[in-house]
């Protein structure tokens, strides 16, 4: 058995879409990013790359390759996915965000990252807490933070 340890962070602004876990969420104020920003995705692929000690996200799919630019981060998890040859046990994830309340969205995320890892759903957790107005721009509504932590064997 091994484990991933994954975790993004992005500035949040408006006239972006809000991306998680390749779903979009209504919002204000969406991820800032290279590529769809979508943090929580990008906290999945640097778990996924972490298991065999593999690099980040950033050291496969640089921001400074305009190939991935606006790219949609389901097909980077796809990407990642081709060369990964365990089977993942179980996933947890946290999302950090003021604003908006995810509880409604939740269980279509998770089945958005158990088709996109193939695994079972029940097997994806993903809770959603807040800043408490504190921690600065996550505090603010102005970032959005994600982690993430896998179980392969």
């Amino acid at each position: 058995m091994r484990i991933g340890q994954g975790w993004d962070v992005h500035r949040m602004a408006p006239g972006r879409a809000l991306m998680l876990g390749g779903v979009q969420i209504p919002s204000e104020k969406g991820e800032v990013g290279h590529s769809d920003g979508d943090v929580l995705l990008h906290a999945v692929i640097d778990a996924l790359l972490g298991v065999d000690a593999n690099g980040d996200i950033g050291s496969h799919f640089p921001p400074s390759d305009e190939k991935w630019k606006d790219v949609d981060s389901k097909e980077l998890v796809r990407l990642t996915m081709k060369n990964f040859k365990h089977r993942i046990i179980n996933l947890d994830s946290t999302i950090i965000l003021q604003r908006p309340k995810l509880r409604e969205h939740i269980d279509k995320i998770r089945e958005s990252i158990a088709t996109l890892l193939d695994m079972d759903v029940k097997d994806v957790s993903v809770k959603a807490k807040t800043a408490e107005h504190l921690y600065g721009e996550l505090g603010t509504g102005d970032a959005i933070e994600a982690s993430v932590v896998i179980l392969v064997e």
